[in-house]
């Protein structure tokens, strides 16, 4: 039995060797067609590496230095806490790690730097706008009514657009998402972001990406330190009112003695009204006192809440160009005809085989 296994074994082989050698011969047999395929395949390879554009990548990367306030600051709430009013933390850590990176990709942000302006030959127009010029949608548009008169004004309102701008704007915003636009973390030990634009327009690569940064980072800011820049705009009002209040006791006092001025003692009655407004004037500078301490504790912890944000290398012209060179497109051209029409007469054959 084991002798009759090792021959079927042998056979099998023999068998194989002689299909390759057969599939070798028929393929070597259809050499035109293959070769002609394969130039064919070099001159589109050629004319490809040629038309296509070159990409350009702008690259930018920035350190993250967000400071937490120290709990002594944290225990120092007095009259604040009597009030209602919270000096304590901010933000929190909604925007970390892969949230923060997901943060420059998100839609609101985009386009928020979409509208920002730029300089072009004199003319200063938003980024969505350059987009789509250097896309070259205008002269379909022309076609069009509705989308003819289209324009992105830079620093346009949001609410103002159209469904037809919102239509363009998310389309704009998928492509570069998805295509153009990569935001990452090296490391997680390590609070530096890496953010790489890529297009076939180097001015545009350049000025979406320190334009999205600085969107980002002031979002960024605004939203870490958002609770303790309310906090301290409280404090001061409440500052100001005690201190007008303070300053009226002050003038009523003076008013008061005015009126008491040599009063007869046996009439102390009319006395009344400046002690009361003696007792506001102690009472307002009590409370004045604490609210300018409390609203300078809650200056010391906005300070500590509003995160740095260092920019460590920034894209300079000119930018990293990848093209496709004429080599390779002739022989990346070549090789994939080539290789595309073997496999056509394979399948060809095998079908024939298959229905005879």
């Amino acid at each position: 039995m084991e002798k009759e296994s090792n021959v079927n074994d042998e056979v099998t082989l023999k068998e194989l060797i002689q299909k390759i050698v057969e599939w070798y011969h028929y393929l070597l047999s259809k050499w035109k067609i293959i070769i002609i395929a394969g130039i064919i395949g070099s001159v589109l390879g050629l004319s490809y590496s040629l038309i296509k554009k070159p990409a350009y990548t702008a690259t930018l990367t920035f350190a993250l230095e967000d400071e937490k306030p120290s709990g002594g600051l944290g225990g120092a709430m007095g009259l604040a806490s009597s009030l209602g009013i919270d000096i304590g933390g901010g933000g929190g850590s909604i925007f970390t790690g892969s949230n923060l990176t997901e943060l420059f990709k998100s839609r609101a942000m985009v386009e928020k730097t979409l509208l920002s302006p730029v300089l072009i030959n004199g003319k200063r127009i938003s980024l969505a706008e350059m987009y789509i010029q250097n896309s070259e949608w205008r002269e379909k548009w022309n076609e069009i009514p509705k989308l003819k008169k289209l324009q992105f004004l830079p620093e346009t309102n949001r609410k103002l657009f159209t469904r037809a701008h919102d239509s363009i704007l998310g389309v704009i915003y998928k492509d570069l998402s998805n295509n153009h636009l990569t935001v990452a973390q090296k490391d997680k030990k390590i609070s530096i972001i890496t953010m790489d634009v890529k297009s076939d327009n180097e001015l545009f690569s350049l000025y979406f990406t320190e334009a999205l940064a600085k969107q980002v980072g002031e979002f960024y800011i605004e939203t870490k330190s958002k609770k303790a820049r309310m906090n301290m705009k409280i404090l001061e009002r409440q500052t100001d009112s005690v201190r007008s209040e303070l300053n009226g006791a002050i003038t009523g006092v003076a008013v008061a003695n005015d009126n008491t001025f040599n009063l007869n003692p046996a009439l102390n009655v009319r006395r009344a009204p400046s002690a009361r407004r003696q007792v506001d004037v102690q009472a307002n500078t009590a409370i004045l006192t604490e609210l300018v301490k409390q609203c300078e504790l809650a200056k010391v912890t906005l300070r500590k809440e509003t995160p740095l944000i260092q920019v460590i290398d920034r894209p300079i012209l000119p930018l990293n160009k990848e093209r496709l060179g004429k080599a390779k497109g002739i022989v990346f051209g070549g090789f994939l005809a080539g290789f595309l029409v073997s496999l056509f007469l394979v399948i060809r054959r095998l079908l024939r085989q298959l229905l005879s």
